[in-house]
């Protein structure tokens, strides 16, 4: 089924969503990657066993639509509202509740309203001003678990020169403000949650972690 992604759109000036349909990429490379991807997330998702999943920063909901679809009580959310929008447009694509959705930033997200048994919040810390409050407020409104991911640095980068890509900022993806490693992602994360399980999905860190 077709899926819109937001095609490099700008919100108040951030990159939001993805610039390319990657879910649905013929590029085998750009396959295999996404595939490690997903193979660690799902992997991470089945070890947590919740019931319910909030996607913090769902950009165009990919994830938050599967999820949904398997059964899940899922809700999702971004800040960005074009985003939502075209969230709102795949699901009602697929015949699902654009009620799902919601524009809320990381900040402003509220424990009764936002709660959930798994927080998942993938490819979203390395766009955010200050990541300190943001895992604050992700640590408010997890039940019991939390999924994050971010980009393995330099590698991210060492990726992007080699395929030629944002050479003229050495590498960096736009919108991309944070910079970590992995053993410093776990260190920060760390200081917040327990860290149960690392995974290294090229070429990023994912951590699934315990509310302490």
């Amino acid at each position: 089924m077709n899926f819109t992604v937001a095609g490099g759109t700008l919100d108040s000036g951030v990159v939001v969503g993805n610039k390319y349909d990657k879910y649905n990429t013929r590029n085998p490379i750009a396959q295999r990657i996404m595939r490690g991807f997903d193979s660690s997330l799902s992997e991470l998702v089945a070890i947590a066993r919740p019931q319910s999943i909030h996607d913090v920063g769902c950009g165009e909901g990919y994830w938050t639509l599967r999820w949904l679809e398997q059964g899940y009580q899922v809700k999702g959310s971004d800040f960005s509202s074009q985003a939502i929008e075209i969230a709102r447009r795949n699901a009602a694509n697929r015949g699902l509740s654009e009620q799902t959705f919601s524009a809320t930033s990381i900040y402003d997200l509220d424990p009764s309203r936002d709660g959930a048994d798994l927080i998942v919040c993938c490819e979203v810390l390395e766009h955010v001003e200050s990541p300190k409050e943001a895992i604050a407020a992700l640590k408010a409104v997890t039940r019991e678990w939390l999924i994050v991911s971010v980009p393995r640095e330099p590698l991210w980068r060492i990726l992007n020169i080699a395929r030629g890509q944002y050479l003229s900022d050495l590498g960096n993806t736009p919108g991309h403000i944070q910079h970590w490693s992995k053993s410093s992602f776990i260190d920060l994360v760390g200081s917040y949650f327990g860290v149960k399980e690392i995974r290294s999905p090229l070429p990023w860190t994912m951590l699934l972690c315990r509310k302490a």
